[in-house]
């Protein structure tokens, strides 16, 4: 029988144009003030954690719940009746009052993403919003992207710690996933530093990526590695031993399973002791033995194409989680996590690439080539 799970948070529209420009170094070279880009038909797509993380379980065969707000607008009819396509649309909150949040995906070749926003009705969504007798039920509760709602980030976070340990006091294992901060957005103001502090007691699994978790926790390297980057990625020039810091005060602040997503290098795997670790719900049936003390860094696979990255971190989440609910050893999780990324790059969106992972394991074991190395 499958293990119940629930994944909540942040859910929008993905409208994304297909830009066939040639591969650029710099984003200037395709968009500049005054010119006219011609681009291909624009792919609509379901985005957010809870449709990327959530629909990627759901997908991989986990029995998943999805809960998310969007407005009683036409974004909002066309997220519920794409949802309704995976028997999922059950979970979604409708205000009239709010609108359905949005995010326009401008996927350059050559160039990392660039996300216009709309946050929506995400801004209002609260503990009050979930279900909790249906909490109770399941044994893993994800949550995603708090930098984007507005509730989960006010009063130094108050309503997320009350999300994340109302779910824990549940019986259910808890996760959560973060998502890249303006810096001159609300949320950029925000500190971060602390709310984690006092958030992650009551998260068993967390699956940040480094430049945001960096943002967060170390601004002034955070500055360091964009400086070093020139503009570029800055997955692209970090090191393990940038990561390792970073893990390190995570563990401190109370993380018990900490996966660090590096980008197109790959993902890295931190775990505590096996005694902290029996903390975790036993609803999970998490190995501790073979999962305590785990510390290192999981390559990327070779891609069969690049089409756009959007997701491919989420859905690699989706991945290692249905792979901790099945009972695998933590080397297995990160395969099955960093195949997923590269499956999913192949598509537009973040669903279509995806593939079940016994198939994933086949090509795994058949050797299937790592591509980037972290140095």
């Amino acid at each position: 029988m499958r293990k119940r799970v629930i994944c909540a948070g942040h859910v929008c529209i993905d409208i994304t144009p297909v830009i066939s420009a040639g591969k650029a170094d710099h984003i200037e070279e395709v968009l500049q003030p005054g010119k006219l880009l011609n681009v291909g038909a624009a792919d609509i797509s379901l985005g957010g954690s809870v449709s990327n993380t959530g629909l990627g379980m759901k997908v991989l065969g986990n029995d998943v719940s999805l809960m998310g707000k969007i407005g009683d607008d036409a974004f909002g009819d066309i997220i519920a009746d794409m949802y309704g396509k995976y028997g999922a649309s059950d979970g979604l909150i409708r205000q009239a009052e709010d609108s359905t949040s949005y995010s326009v995906v401008l996927a350059i070749p050559g160039i990392d993403r660039i996300f216009l926003h709309h946050p929506g009705a995400n801004d209002t969504f609260c503990a009050e919003d979930i279900p909790w007798e249906k909490v109770e039920e399941a044994a893993l509760f994800h949550f995603g992207y708090p930098p984007l709602m507005a509730s989960m980030f006010a009063a130094d976070g108050d309503e997320l710690v009350k999300i994340m340990r109302k779910a824990q006091e549940s019986g259910t294992a808890t996760s959560l996933d973060l998502a890249a901060v303006d810096p001159n957005s609300e949320s950029g103001k925000a500190d971060w530093k602390k709310i984690l502090r006092k958030t992650l007691p009551y998260v068993d699994f967390f699956v940040p990526s480094a430049e945001e978790l960096c943002y967060m926790l170390d601004r002034k390297r955070f500055y360091e590695w964009k400086k070093r980057a020139g503009g570029g990625d800055v997955c692209d020039v970090i090191t393990a031993e940038d990561i390792r810091p970073l893990a390190d005060i995570c563990m401190e602040y109370g993380c018990k399973v900490l996966v660090i997503k590096c980008g197109a290098p790959g993902m890295y795997l931190r775990t505590a002791s096996q005694t902290i670790l029996k903390g975790i719900s036993p609803k999970i049936a998490l190995q501790t033995d073979i999962w305590a003390d785990q510390d290192f860094f999981e390559k990327s696979y070779k891609p069969d194409r690049i089409l756009s990255g959007t997701g491919a971190g989420d859905t690699s989440i989706a991945a290692f989680l249905t792979s901790v609910l099945e009972g695998d050893a933590p080397e297995w999780a990160m395969h099955y996590a960093a195949a997923t990324g590269a499956s999913c790059i192949t598509e537009l969106d973040a669903i279509s690439g995806l593939r079940p992972l016994p198939e994933l394991r086949a090509k795994i074991e058949a050797g299937w080539e790592k591509v980037w190395v972290l140095q």
